[in-house]
């Protein structure tokens, strides 16, 4: 494992979990030669992509081969809609995820019910390692339905051996009322809509950090470092950070250690990780910020090969378990605002929210134009308990920071508290561009 040192065996843990890295590697190759002759037997669009690229699946005799072949991207997925890039009959398909669909085809993923139950698996090691254990109650504020967040999140929690609140997301008077009254140990919901149950909690004049709730595991949109203080002070439990999208499997993919806090832990024996420079495609080393690449390992109804991600990430090494890690998404490549030529990501601005206590976590970025050049509004607003604020002096401190450390100037607005749109269920809408309107 080069100079890093091996992790000890834990009570609990899979061996993979502290196997070498040869051991690793091995297990890897295996799996990657049996995914991609799977995908290039049965899916018509593997073969012809393979062929046109002039690869084979028996020209993987090391990892770093799977660099020759093509990527995989979610036009690829719309364009075989619904079922077109499927492994296996559909009759052997169990279930069917698919996203929103809210700018074009939905990207529609099956899964046999051996798909199923990794997927439940590699939940359930996420949670152990974000510190759950058997009899844990975990109240599951992800959306149900066609979304992988909540039923991801329920069949992890069952299998690890846990008691699930199946609430789903909304109703927010209510996701309180079951947290104060069934005292769940540990929460899964998206970081924003975390701010949001805090908020009704301390509105309903209840102090936040006296809850049961121990850990909360937040994904499906990026946050940042400061989120997780912000959150961590205001619940008074630890924040960990779990990484998944559908087109892989959805959550589970990687996952923090609470041990740690570092940053997500691939689960490599099922998921083959990779760092390209988001505009030529070329392989980048570890350590180095690019797009996020993964190849399923072992995948039966969608084996996804080179699935370009867009997240913007970096590939670090081993410290809580034998797996690399991946460092907190920055952004997405299709995400990124590029003002008056500087690419700017919301994350960059939430950490200088976040660093003005006076602010609650609540922020909207509003893009329009000003004649032939973009104008930037952040909208943000006090805390619930910040009476009489001087919002002029908030907004200049502000403006300067982000000039500063964004280099763009910005229009600043400090709100009064509950101003911003809430998320009702799970992401917030932090951008709201207008240039094309």
């Amino acid at each position: 494992m080069s100079s890093v040192m091996k992790p000890a065996p834990h009570a609990g843990l899979h061996a993979i979990e502290h196997a070498s890295r040869d051991e690793i590697v091995a297990l890897q190759l295996a799996r990657l030669r049996d995914t991609l002759h799977r995908a290039y037997r049965h899916v018509a669009h593997y073969r012809e992509s393979f062929d046109a690229a002039g690869v084979h699946p028996d020209d993987v005799r090391e990892l770093s081969d799977l660099a020759r072949f093509p990527f995989t991207t979610k036009k690829d997925l719309r364009d075989h809609y619904p079922f077109g890039l499927f492994a296996v009959p559909r009759e052997e398909v169990v279930r069917i995820h698919a996203s929103s669909g809210t700018t074009g085809k939905p990207t529609v993923v099956g899964y046999t019910q051996r798909d199923v139950d990794t997927w439940a698996d590699l939940v359930a090691r996420s949670i152990h390692a974000a510190g759950g254990r058997r009899g844990d109650i975990v109240h599951v504020a992800y959306g149900y339905g066609l979304f992988t967040g909540g039923l991801g999140a329920h069949y992890g929690a069952e299998r690890l051996g846990c008691t699930v609140i199946p609430m789903s997301g909304g109703q927010t008077e209510k996701q309180v009322q079951l947290i104060v009254d069934f005292r769940p140990d540990l929460i899964m919901v998206t970081p924003s809509y975390m701010q949001v149950i805090v908020e009704e909690l301390e509105r309903q004049g209840v102090d936040a950090r006296s809850t049961s709730l121990r850990v909360g595991i937040f994904g499906a949109e990026p946050w940042t470092e400061a989120m997780r203080v912000d959150i961590e002070r205001r619940a008074g439990l630890d924040a960990v950070d779990i990484y998944g999208l559908s087109e892989v499997m959805g959550p589970g993919v990687a996952s923090e250690c609470i041990e740690s806090k570092d940053g997500p832990v691939i689960w490599e024996d099922h998921f083959l990780p990779e760092i390209v420079d988001p505009e030529t495609g070329e392989l980048l080393p570890d350590g180095v910020e690019g797009e996020l690449v993964f190849t399923s390992l072992t995948k039966e109804a969608l084996p996804i090969v080179r699935y370009r991600t867009r997240d913007l990430t970096r590939l670090l090494p081993p410290t809580s378990r034998a797996f690399r890690r991946m460092g907190k998404i920055v952004g997405r490549s299709d995400d990124m605002l590029i003002i008056r030529g500087v690419n700017v990501f919301p994350t960059q601005l939430e950490e200088i929210v976040l660093q003005h206590r006076q602010l609650s976590g609540q922020y909207q970025i509003v893009v329009s134009r000003d004649g032939p050049l973009d104008a930037v509004e952040l909208r943000c607003e006090f805390q619930p308990d910040v009476v009489g604020g001087d919002a002029a002096a908030v907004s200049d401190w502000l403006r300067q920071r982000i000039k500063t450390l964004v280099g763009i100037s910005t229009r600043v607005s400090v709100l009064p508290c509950n101003t911003i749109e809430r998320p009702s269920t799970g992401k917030a809408r932090r951008v709201i561009d207008r240039r094309g309107t």
